[in-house]
């Protein structure tokens, strides 16, 4: 579904723990946070705020 991205919580190099903010997307007047699904590093962030997101964009990405 697309979307917008609200904001972004994570920054490049940042560790991660499962169940943290990613970043929150509207979409349909709704606001989703996304969560990280596992312990992680931010490897590289592909969106700010305010970018058009469309599904399987890439968004964050983990290492």
């Amino acid at each position: 579904m697309p979307g917008v991205v609200a904001s972004v919580a994570v920054q490049v190099d940042r560790r991660i723990h499962k169940g943290d903010l990613l970043l929150t997307i509207k979409t349909m007047k709704m606001e989703t946070g996304l969560t990280a699904d596992r312990d992680a590093t931010v490897k590289a962030v592909h969106v700010s705020p305010g970018a058009q997101i469309d599904a399987k964009d890439l968004l964050v990405e983990l290492e």
